[in-house]
């Protein structure tokens, strides 16, 4: 944090470009990880809903998605290798993620799942596990079961672990964001929660 205070001080005397450059360094802020960045902006969060990291970092991820620019593309993508439990019951999780963004309540169901596991502290097994979290809070359980076997929802889910094989060789923790695919950011111990969001917003603009 003190490496970081100084940085600051000094970008008072800076215009705001330039004082991002010298607050954000490759190899140690951020990973260059493809030659080349995505036709248009995106941030990709890699996360478990069993990683107690994860559910802290939900704040952030709010604040970030306020600072993105319009036209950046946020997607969450849900892992299935953690070992937090088993890969059928994470499997479960990213269907169930799928079914609350073909509902449109995505913010509010992926509160809910957190909730369930982490202030809650209860056990998740299966799907049913998650329809009765869903029903619960307020979704239409036929819609659930309509949705669950749907071609839209299971299109999701194969994206969201096609997405995963796209960049599971960089992924060694969650939570993860890869920016433009062609960055990763990284979070060292001196930087603090708005060190974090700036970071991630900075290199949502990096080219």
């Amino acid at each position: 944090m003190k490496k970081l205070l100084v940085a600051l001080s000094l970008c008072l005397f800076m215009p705001l470009q330039a004082c991002a450059q010298e607050l954000w360094k490759e190899g140690e802020h951020y990973a260059v990880i493809n030659d080349t960045a995505t036709a248009e902006p995106e941030v990709i969060e890699f996360f478990s809903f069993w990683c107690g990291h994860c559910y802290n970092f939900e704040p952030l991820v709010k604040q970030m998605k306020s600072k993105f620019d319009p036209n950046v593309d946020f997607q969450k993508v849900h892992v299935n290798f953690m070992g937090f439990t088993g890969p059928d019951t994470q499997n479960a999780a990213t269907r169930a993620m799928m079914i609350a963004r073909a509902m449109k309540q995505d913010e509010k169901m992926v509160a809910a799942i957190f909730n369930y596991i982490h202030v809650q502290r209860s056990a998740i097994t299966n799907l049913n596990d998650l329809r009765n979290i869903f029903i619960v809070n307020g979704a239409d359980e036929k819609e659930f079961d309509k949705l669950a076997k749907s071609f839209a929802v299971n299109s999701m889910f194969q994206k969201n672990n096609k997405t995963i094989e796209q960049y599971r060789r960089f992924i060694k923790g969650v939570p993860a964001f890869i920016v433009n695919g062609k960055y990763q950011a990284n979070f060292t111990r001196d930087m603090g929660p708005d060190d974090m969001v700036d970071l991630v917003v900075w290199l949502s603009k990096q080219s």
